[in-house]
This record gives structure tokens, C-alpha cells and sequence, in this order.
């Protein structure tokens, strides 16, 4: 009985009993939206692949100063996961701005010459050239830059922690020895200092 009334419906709809030509394109146009919509899978980015981007972003940073936060909220998250450590401010102070290290091609000669003097005797001269070329490469706008074959990361100078569980012995130590694991700093360059 149920089927016999959807066949009845569906072949109404089909031969335009019940609705205009014009509305009957209209609800099959729409279905079709709706099925589409519906298949599209979306999915929200998980904290993977946040971590992911920031690390990547992290490789791309090219100011100072941008390299420093970044240092010292990762390292303040950290921090801040170990027992007894509590909320962490951590400021870092770099040596340098990092170091580019360009391709060089380079080349050397040897040259042997043998002299003979007014005495009867007889030496060698060697000369050693070498000569050193920088490497280019072409941007797509047609410019030119020296090819970089290697970045290299700041050094860190020193490292401030301020911490709730700063005045605590063990708490400090296990600071100090995360800070020079992570950036093998000297430990008389890393400060410990309770949150005030």
C-alpha cells in the first residue's frame, strides 16, 4: 500500500499533474545541491597539522626578533608540562641573526716550473691558484640570487625563566637541564627566578 502511494506520487510529479514544469526543475536542481553539499567531506585541522604549519612557519621566519618569540612560546608550553614547574614567562637572547652559507664553485690550478740558476743548480717553483665563484640561480621574475646551500639557525646566548615553582631546588634544576638539553646553553647563562 505504502510503495503503491510513492509510485502514484513519483508519476505525478513526472507527468506534471501535481506541479508546474518550472517547480519540478527547481526541487530536482535543489536535490542535487543538497546531495552535493552533503558529500563534500569537511573536516576541522587537527593540532597535528597546526603543529605541523608552525613548524613549518618556524623554518620560514626570517626576523630576529620573530625567531625569538617563537623560541620562547615553545619553550614556555614545554616548561609549563612539567610537575611542579607551574605558569612560565621564558625570555631568550640570540648571539646572532643566523648564518646563510652560499655554494661556492671552486677551482685550483698547480703549476710546476723548473729554473736553473748561473751556479749549476737546479729548483722547482711550484704555484698553487685557486679561485672561488659564487653560485646563481634564477628567480621566476628573472633576477638573480646567490643560491643558498645551507641556513643556519641563531645561536642562543642566554635563556630567563620566571616560573611558580621557581624557588623550588628540584624545579630549577630540572629547568636548567631542559634549557641546555634543548639549546645547549651553559648553565651559568640560564636564570631560574620564582613568579612574583
Amino acid at each position: 500500500m505504502e510503495n503503491k502511494k510513492w509510485r502514484d506520487w513519483i508519476t505525478e510529479i513526472r507527468t506534471g499533474e501535481k506541479m508546474p514544469r518550472k517547480n519540478q526543475l527547481v526541487l530536482l536542481l535543489l536535490a542535487g545541491i543538497l546531495l552535493l553539499v552533503i558529500a563534500i567531506p569537511v573536516s576541522k585541522p587537527s593540532e597535528e597539522t597546526l603543529e605541523d604549519t608552525q613548524s613549518a612557519q618556524s623554518t620560514a621566519i626570517q626576523d630576529t626578533g620573530d625567531y625569538e618569540e617563537y623560541l620562547e612560546r615553545k619553550t614556555a608550553r614545554v616548561l609549563e608540562d612539567v610537575e611542579g614547574v607551574g605558569e612560565v614567562t621564558v625570555m631568550i637572547t640570540l648571539k646572532s641573526d643566523g648564518q646563510k652559507i652560499i655554494e661556492k664553485d671552486q677551482s685550483s690550478s698547480a703549476q710546476t716550473t723548473e729554473e736553473s740558476d748561473s751556479g749549476g743548480g737546479t729548483r722547482s717553483v711550484e704555484d698553487q691558484s685557486s679561485d672561488k665563484t659564487s653560485i646563481y640561480e634564477q628567480t621566476a621574475d628573472g633576477a638573480s640570487t646567490p643560491y643558498v646551500s645551507k641556513e643556519l639557525a641563531p645561536e642562543v646566548e642566554g635563556v630567563v625563566v620566571i616560573a611558580d615553582g621557581g624557588d623550588d631546588a628540584v624545579v630549577a634544576r630540572n629547568i636548567t637541564e631542559a634549557v641546555q638539553a634543548l639549546f645547549g646553553v651553559e648553565a651559568h647563562k640560564i636564570k631560574i627566578m620564582k613568579r612574583a
